[in-house]
């Protein structure tokens, strides 16, 4: 089953960098093993817990070198899981300990990716708690890079501490300036932060499940032509759900919602797409044509040209009936 999982063509939309550095590199660029400080483990129980997994990697990715080499990797990663297209989201700001430009961070990260032939592009991150003033910088940041390795903004962090509504003025600013984004909405805090993120004009939802709890958002989400960004496995980590078989995903996909399946951070939560997709497999009996129809709502809902669309469409089907 793995090897028939493995070779199904996969589109990616919710993947942090961070979360997702090799726990071999970690060793070899430290000295010694922090594979258990970067993943999770029983004693996280919430989005808070999780976050704290990610101080490792970040005083990793300091440098150049380090950053290029990180990215280079995951890019291999993802192309070995046959990942037709990945969106890759990093903060920027975050990476600023020794003295590197966040420009410089940008064109590390994107030098890195290109080394591997794989169809990516970078989501920027502002953080839920940093001052307006760097955030309105992160979004200056993705507008400079659009259509040159960078594709949207997102808002990260600690959504339940930093309310989501609170960021307005933000993402007007990020309108004002045609700056695509997605915001996480809807795992942390409920239907407020969902409907705040979707006043602000967000399309996409990173996690977006606890929609569930309001059959007006769903509405609201279905309607609107809204796509989800699930991970599965991270939401069982931050303990929205206790296990795959009582995740939502199904139950969303049934209604009408457009769900696309996507890891979060590959090395905090110890999990792979493929792996991703046989957990689900086992849990709800999906199809082939299950897994096609949310990599197809993935590649509708990615944020790149209609041009680019339509060749990302036309190798998921080829792909798909090589199978």
């Amino acid at each position: 089953m793995k090897e028939e999982i493995l070779k199904i063509p996969k589109v990616e939309l919710h993947l942090h960098l961070d979360g997702s550095v090799r726990p071999s590199t970690a060793k070899e660029l430290l000295g010694y093993d922090v594979t258990k400080k970067m993943q999770v483990d029983s004693e996280v129980t919430d989005l808070n817990d999780y976050l704290e997994k990610f101080t490792i990697p970040v005083s990793l990715m300091q440098t150049k070198e380090n950053l290029e080499r990180i990215s280079m990797e995951l890019a291999t990663d993802l192309k070995k899981e046959n990942v037709i297209y990945a969106e890759i989201r990093f903060a920027p700001l975050k990476h600023l300990e020794k003295n590197l430009t966040p420009n410089e961070v940008i064109d590390s990260i994107l030098k890195g990716l290109r080394k591997v032939d794989i169809k990516t592009n970078l989501i920027l991150c502002c953080i839920r708690g940093d001052s307006y003033e760097n955030n309105k910088k992160v979004i200056e940041l993705t507008k400079s890079y659009l259509g040159k390795g960078v594709c949207a903004a997102d808002l990260a962090g600690a959504e339940a501490l930093f309310k989501t509504k609170d960021y307005k003025e933000l993402f007007a600013y990020a309108k004002s300036l045609n700056v695509p984004f997605t915001i996480h909405a809807g795992e942390a805090d409920g239907i407020e932060s969902i409907t705040s993120a979707i006043n602000f004009g967000a399309k996409r939802l990173g996690h977006g499940v606890r929609a569930e709890e309001d059959k007006n958002t769903i509405n609201t989400i279905i309607n609107n032509n809204i796509t989800l960004e699930v991970c599965p496995t991270s939401n069982i980590n931050t303990g929205i759900f206790p296990s795959y078989q009582e995740h939502n995903i199904k139950r969303l996909y049934d209604l009408g919602v457009k769900v696309t399946i996507n890891t979060d951070n590959r090395t905090v939560s110890n999990i792979t797409i493929t792996e991703e997709y046989i957990k689900l497999q086992s849990a709800f009996n999906f199809t082939k044509e299950d897994f096609y129809n949310m990599n197809l709502n993935a590649i509708n809902a990615s944020f790149i040209t209609e041009e680019e669309k339509n060749i990302l469409r036309n190798k998921l089907s080829e792909l798909n009936e090589k199978m």
